[in-house]
């Protein structure tokens, strides 16, 4: 009603005007008997408000599309009044959704392209480093272990590209199934033993409630976990020589929790942590952050129907926590 009353808005004034115009010309004439000038103008608005209810509720439908917002971009397609504005506008809006289609197609395709040659890129990458591991193996010390340590980072850096490309279609990558969290925990561990040797941090498992079994992805959630490691690792080097990963049974839920003694997290960058490329106060001291972690971390567990919570302080540590609703015990 809003929208029609201020596209008429402009006639009815006019009309008002005019009418005011001929009763002037009438009383500034000298003719005094206004009643048949008062009867016509009366008609005057009874055709004019017949007008406009015609106008209102022949095309109640285009002004209630034009005044609401289009949840969803096939309402652009349905019809309303089949006058000639109306289906001007619906003329255009067909062209636009064709058109924006089209767009749509055609960058859905320039992404799955460039998804593949991520993905094949990767793994045609992981070959030649196998090569460099086994060729390192052969060196003497300490050139094995620095040319190790290396391509352990290159690794890491290129399972984040893996992870990072698959994200968006981590839906169709999914296969849940109970999961047994002590074994990931152990499976997680046996991976970067050499990652603990080196920064001489070493992990120790607490399993306060026994078999505890999970629903959840087991590619995916040995990714988020191995995140969480490294980055325990990481901040704690030089200041303590442990981490804990914790799992116990917290109001029905099942935590998987990781828990270091390092620098923690600045009270500023706590709201920002999951941001894509933050790397806050701690990553512009520890140059290898890439502000990627948390934010795949926090991406994937959303998408597994986790939850993830945290704690911090500075000086003291950091505790991450996964929560998961659906639990069972071996």
């Amino acid at each position: 009603m809003k929208l029609f009353l201020k596209e008429h808005a402009l006639l009815i004034l006019l009309n008002i005007v005019q009418f005011t115009a001929i009763l002037l010309i009438y009383w500034l004439d000298g003719y005094r008997n206004l009643l048949p000038a008062l009867y016509a103008i009366f008609i005057g608005f009874f055709f004019l408000v017949c007008y406009l209810f015609y106008q209102y509720f022949s095309r109640r439908t285009f002004y209630h599309r034009l005044s609401h917002p289009m949840e969803t971009l096939d309402e652009s397609l349905q019809k309303s009044s089949p006058h000639p504005v109306s289906e001007a506008m619906n003329d255009l809006l067909r062209s636009q959704y064709k058109q924006y289609q089209q767009q749509i197609n055609t960058i859905e395709k320039e992404r799955e392209e460039h998804l593949k040659l991520m993905d094949q890129w990767v793994h045609q990458m992981k070959t030649p480093i196998s090569v460099i591991e086994l060729t390192a193996q052969n060196l003497d010390e300490p050139d094995s272990s620095s040319i190790r340590e290396e391509t352990e980072r290159m690794k890491s850096g290129l399972n984040t590209i893996l992870y990072m490309a698959r994200l968006r279609t981590i839906e169709q990558d999914f296969h849940i199934k109970p999961i047994h969290l002590k074994s990931l925990v152990h499976e997680v561990n046996g991976e970067n033993k050499r990652f603990y040797i080196r920064n001489k941090v070493y992990p120790k498992v607490e399993e306060r409630t026994e078999g505890l079994t999970v629903q959840s992805d087991e590619k995916w959630l040995y990714f988020i976990l191995t995140q969480l490691v490294l980055n325990a690792v990481k901040y704690s080097a030089d200041k303590s020589n442990s981490i804990l990963i914790s799992i116990y049974e917290r109001e029905k839920e099942a935590v998987l929790e990781v828990k270091d003694f390092g620098v923690g997290i600045p009270e500023a960058d706590k709201r920002r942590i999951f941001d894509a490329f933050y790397t806050g106060e701690n990553g512009r001291k520890f140059r290898e952050s890439t502000g990627m972690g948390l934010y795949l971390i926090k991406e994937s567990v959303e998408y597994l129907h986790h939850r993830i919570e945290f704690e911090s302080r500075v000086g003291e540590g950091t505790t991450f926590r996964i929560l998961f609703s659906e639990t069972q015990k071996r």
